[in-house]
């Protein structure tokens, strides 16, 4: 207790590890409170990493707290405590460090702290601290290495060895000189030294581009998606397939359109006028020619998409044979446009026949389409769902 008339000053000594290396190596909770309790978590922290700068802080903070205890004057007291951070650092840390600051000034209640830190997280931790309780002093503890021949050769053999296995650096620091000696040997053996300045230009370029555009990682990905690739399901190859095959007749038919609108043109008109009255018979033309392949391109389209969708069961698959009949009649609707198109002349008798035709064709697949989804309602997967398309209740 402090004396009549003495005013009691709390002072705490503060040790602050912000990325819980007390916590990650050594296993110890936080916070740390009491001068045996720091002295055997700061060993156990030296045991597990004799190079931990936090240890040396921490004993540090025991051989501070033993002087100050040893020249206390009367009304002073003196406590001893360990607060740790996160290992990922920034907010996180910081709020793991006020928690258990908080903490400790519930079990003692300190006038002032004195900070005893590694300096390298003072500019971060002293504003927490300060924001609390007043900091009289700050201790930081920088660790002195020996500068001895042994240690610098022993440090030199530890990076040597690293350059020369681990592939990230032997690749620049061996790979790139060993390239450039070889390309230098080779232009003097030619009597070519003249060249070996553009050489090394176009080495250190092509490299400079080769790692600033990341090629060498769209090499790596390349590769182990080669490795790794597996085909789809046959059903998915078989819709694919269909849909090259679709893309290339309907270019070779749009190419032949082209060709034959072309051929609809003897004379190029000189006017505006010209080519609208020429308009007509160069559709015409160029429906005729390409109209084949179109429909056949959209038929295998559809035909991959039908086998991909039998297999898994899709009501989608009796849409298409719909939407094929359809596409198949519509051609004889566009040769006759374009014979009307090219001769105007021409009855157009025929043009509405086919259109007819076409309805009727497509309203007896749409009722047999029915039929069929009634028989084998059971084969498709959405059970009791609405069939699209065809508005009916499964």
């Amino acid at each position: 207790m402090a004396a009549t008339g003495e005013e009691e000053k709390r002072i705490l000594i503060l040790c602050v590890d912000r990325d819980d290396d007390l916590g990650k190596k050594a296993g110890i909770k936080t916070p740390v409170l009491g001068r045996d309790e720091n002295l055997n978590a700061a060993i156990a922290l030296a045991l597990r990493d004799p190079e931990e700068p936090d240890a040396n802080a921490m004993f540090e903070g025991v051989r501070v707290y033993d002087r100050l205890y040893g020249e206390r004057k009367t009304g002073e007291t003196f406590q001893l405590a360990t607060i740790t951070g996160s290992e990922f650092g920034g907010i996180s840390a910081d709020r793991k460090l006020v928690a258990e600051l908080n903490e400790v000034l519930k079990k003692f209640k300190a006038d002032e702290v004195i900070l005893v830190t590694d300096g390298y997280s003072d500019e971060a931790v002293l504003p927490l601290i300060e924001s609390r309780v007043p900091v009289s002093s700050v201790r930081r503890i920088v660790m002195r290495h020996s500068k001895s021949i042994e240690e610098t050769a022993a440090l030199f053999t530890r990076y040597l060895k690293l350059v020369m296995e681990h592939p990230r650096y032997s690749r620049i620091v061996l790979g790139l000189p060993g390239l450039l000696l070889i390309i230098l040997s080779i232009l003097s053996v030619l009597n070519l030294l003249y060249y070996y300045w553009i050489a090394l230009l176009v080495v250190l370029g092509v490299y400079l581009l080769y790692k600033g555009f990341g090629i060498d990682r769209q090499f790596h990905n390349f590769y182990r998606w080669i490795k790794e690739y597996s085909p789809p399901p046959l059903p998915v190859q078989i819709a694919n397939f269909s849909a090259i095959a679709a893309f290339i007749c309907v270019g070779i038919g749009v190419f032949l359109g082209w060709n034959g609108a072309a051929a609809e043109v003897k004379t190029p008109p000189v006017d505006l006028g010209g080519w609208l009255a020429l308009a007509p018979t160069i559709a015409g033309g160029f429906i005729e020619h390409s109209i084949d392949l179109i429909i056949v391109g959209a038929c295998v389209l559809l035909f991959g998409r039908a086998v991909k969708w039998y297999f898994e069961r899709d009501i989608k698959l009796l849409r298409t044979v719909v939407i094929v009949s359809v596409i198949i009649w519509s051609r004889q609707i566009f040769i006759e446009t374009s014979d009307i198109l090219k001769n105007p002349e021409t009855s157009y008798e025929r043009l509405i026949f086919s259109i007819v035709i076409g309805v009727l064709i497509a309203i007896a697949t749409i009722l047999i389409v029915l039929v069929c989804y009634r028989a084998f309602h059971g084969f498709f997967e959405r059970k009791g769902e609405q069939v699209e398309g065809f508005g009916e209740e499964g």
